[in-house]
């Protein structure tokens, strides 16, 4: 109801029925819906019911004044965003119009009313409305994306600090634990010069001061180098990547870096809303002078709700802040984009929740290489006896490792789990006595796993400790609820750490 007036709603409110008619008469042929109330009471229930853009309100009503009707909407968080134009034939004093305005009426007009007056008021009145409407939107997305961008810039610093701190610790014989902490801070790094880059492109894009660099792009080599952006995202997650390209030299002419970065985001947002252990798919054909680029997963799927927003700035289809990894809601907004200065669509569909998704990128090509292919596991961390039982539980694989390590080194037998299920089947086998749980997880949140293991026997002493990005007042409650006895913003402090896993 918001894209223009001809969509707009109307609710009509006057006694007279000879007067309401005239107005709905001429709202209609503006080219505007309208509904009709009679009294205060049908207004009030009508826009609980139909919520209009706007409110044609009379004063003089049978059973409520129009001023303690306008009242009562904009009190009512329900209807209060509603838009008031009050109207009266008997109120026609400065003062009664000023007590209109005061009461939260949004305009006050004298009757009789000149048709074109009216459908002037109303259309004025309606586009302050959309822009309202508009700027409170966006005021929702930037707080939900500076809570995610709060959350997404934790997760890599969390094993970033264990790493550090993993590398005083260690003696000098321990070569092979400071190579895994130095390769950890490596990756994580990388991840965070990713995300700031993206931003700093979305910011370029926008505001036209980025340039492609256009020479001849072979489509082997930027899909080469897409697949090595990815390759630690993919190990991770255990995923399955088949590469299936035409056997010619397929050449654009475009800029290799952003054709690469095109590709290792959509393959990157398809291994975030993928779950572990799953397969993802990059089909490249021709199509006369068309590259068609084909990257299809087997994860989460696109609702046909979200399919026309998904490529907008900080938009995530199915969004579950429980369940973000690893992006802010640029990648894709920002492969469109570049494809658009490519001279070429990009578009996605899916056959519903839970069914996969299929991004098509289309780019003109100037002429018409073996494949590449790669499927890689995640390494496991298993522990070594001393002090405490501890399951860590965390998708990130950098996270749950240097946990682990520091754990470990400081005497706790570890094991790790990656996934909701593995880690409910761990505590049972295991027998923890901590688990140190994330709260986003691909296959269900933490909160649910958390409420799964306190119903497992034996499981009633066991220390549950939340790890998450999210550190508000409202996400420790939610923890408490689950069953958490304490919650940890990541990355963890090593102070709290030792606090708590020191015995008594």
């Amino acid at each position: 109801m918001n894209a223009g007036t001809h969509e707009s709603l109307v609710l009509n409110v006057d006694d007279n029925d000879g007067a309401r008619y005239a107005k709905t008469r001429i709202l209609t042929r503006a080219g505007l819906r309208v509904i009709e109330a009679a009294s205060g009471g049908e207004a009030l229930q009508a826009a609980q019911e139909h919520h209009p853009d706007l409110v044609l309100l009379d004063m003089k009503l049978p059973d409520i004044h129009g001023m303690e009707v306008c009242r009562m909407l904009k009190q009512d968080a329900a209807t209060s965003s509603i838009l008031v134009l009050q109207t009266s034939a008997s109120y026609l004093s400065s003062a009664d119009k000023i007590r209109a305005l005061d009461g939260g009426a949004d305009n006050y007009l004298f009757e009789p009313i000149e048709p074109e007056e009216l459908v002037a008021n109303v259309r004025a009145l309606l586009r302050l409305g959309r822009v309202e409407r508009q700027l409170r939107e966006s005021d929702r997305q930037k707080d939900e994306f500076l809570a995610t961008l709060a959350h997404e810039l934790r997760n890599p610093l969390g094993p970033i600090r264990n790493a550090v701190e993993l590398l005083r610790q260690l003696g000098g014989d321990s070569h092979e634990q400071q190579e895994q902490a130095r390769h950890t801070i490596v990756r994580q790094t990388n991840h965070l010069v990713r995300l700031v880059d993206d931003l700093l492109d979305v910011s370029r894009i926008n505001q036209g001061k980025i340039t492609l660099r256009r020479e001849p792009a072979e489509l082997s080599a930027f899909i080469g180098a897409a697949q090595e952006t990815v390759q630690p995202i993919m190990q991770a997650r255990q995923h399955a990547l088949s590469v299936s390209l035409p056997p010619q030299t397929v050449t654009l002419f475009g800029d290799s870096v952003r054709l690469a970065q095109i590709v290792g985001n959509l393959l990157h947002n398809a291994a975030k809303f993928t779950p572990v252990g799953g397969r993802i798919a990059l089909d490249a054909t021709l199509d006369a002078n068309t590259l068609v680029l084909r990257i299809s997963d087997n994860g989460i799927g696109v609702p046909a709700t979200s399919a026309g927003r998904i490529f907008e700035l900080f938009a995530q289809a199915q969004h579950v802040p429980d369940r973000v990894q690893d992006g802010l809601g640029i990648g894709l907004s920002l492969v469109k984009k570049l494809v658009e200065l490519h001279g070429g669509s990009v578009s996605v569909s899916s056959a519903g929740e839970g069914l996969g998704s299929t991004f098509e990128v289309r780019l003109p090509v100037m002429q018409a290489s073996a494949p590449a292919q790669s499927a890689q596991q995640a390494p496991a961390a298993s522990g070594t006896s001393g002090g405490y039982r501890i399951l860590v539980v965390d998708d990130s694989v950098d996270s749950a490792s240097m946990l682990c390590a520091l754990l470990e080194i400081s005497g706790h037998t570890v094991l790790t789990s990656h996934t909701g299920k593995d880690a409910i089947a761990a505590a049972t086998q295991f027998h923890p006595e901590i688990i140190f749980l994330d709260i986003g997880l691909p296959d269900m949140t933490g909160y649910e796993v958390a409420a799964r293991m306190r119903r497992l026997p034996d499981m009633d002493s066991v220390k549950l400790v939340a790890l998450t990005g999210y550190g508000q007042e409202k996400d420790k409650q939610d923890a408490k609820a689950a069953g958490f006895d304490h919650h940890l913003v990541k990355p963890i402090n090593f102070d709290a750490l030792t606090a708590l896993t020191t015995r008594p």
